[in-house]
């Protein structure tokens, strides 16, 4: 491999100035993120405040279809991997928060407010979820889990079971 050749490498073998940015751009995003998973209720109020603040932004400058379709599409894609038993969560870096501020991001440039007549995007949205979910409910009952916590039978383990019957 030549100098250079690596990712993040500018020709003098140092990284660049470009990927030093972003490198320590995720590192503070990851360790807010650290700091918030035990608050769980903050963080979803936050992830639906942005929601709010986002969907106002996009109706006041009437714009970004396409930036706004993209992001259902990703929530969509989230919601999915969340039913789905074979994904596991703490393993995805995904997050929805960090979805919606990029989106965000975009309705600052012009260049992403591409002319599209909405009521289309919203009704291919729409047939793509039934479609989606039609299928994912059929995999859940056809493999019969649940993917929430509530309402599931709970088994002892072996300390338990011996305890019962030690007594």
């Amino acid at each position: 491999m030549s100098e250079g050749d690596s990712v993040g490498d500018s020709v003098h073998g140092k990284p660049s100035v470009v990927y030093r940015f972003f490198t320590r751009l995720g590192q503070i995003y990851q360790s807010w993120l650290d700091k918030s998973t035990p608050y769980t209720a903050v963080r979803w109020v936050v992830t639906l405040g942005l929601s709010f603040v986002y969907m106002i932004r996009v109706y006041l400058l009437q714009g970004w279809y396409i930036v706004t379709y993209a992001l259902g599409i990703y929530h969509l894609n989230l919601f999915i991997a969340f039913l789905s038993p074979k994904v596991d969560p703490s393993l995805m870096e995904d997050s929805a928060t960090k979805g919606i501020l990029v989106a965000m991001i975009c309705t600052f440039f012009e260049a992403f407010n591409v002319p599209v007549f909405w009521p289309i995007l919203v009704m291919y949205f729409i047939m793509l979820f039934c479609i989606t979910m039609k299928r994912q409910i059929k995999h859940m009952i056809k493999y019969r889990y649940i993917p929430f916590t509530h309402g599931k039978r709970r088994y002892k383990g072996k300390e338990d079971v011996g305890k019962t019957f030690a007594s």
